[in-house]
């Protein structure tokens, strides 16, 4: 069985949070991609993800804006 796109996306922004420029990049490109029930998923991870992770909040003005 392949892996969700949502468990991907999460893999990647993962591996790239040490960027936030390209941490929003990859976010806005997740935004574009992920189904509607995957964007809920999506949107709940990065709030639990970024708690530590102040350099990454900017992040959160492209979730609200779906």
């Amino acid at each position: 069985m392949p892996a969700s796109m949502f468990s991907y996306t999460k893999t990647v922004l993962e591996n790239v949070s040490f960027d936030p420029k390209l941490f929003s990049k990859e976010v806005e490109k997740a935004l574009k991609l992920l189904l509607p029930y995957e964007l809920e998923q999506l949107i709940d991870w990065l709030k639990g993800f970024i708690t530590n992770r102040p350099e990454l909040h900017e992040c959160l003005a492209y979730v609200e804006e779906k």
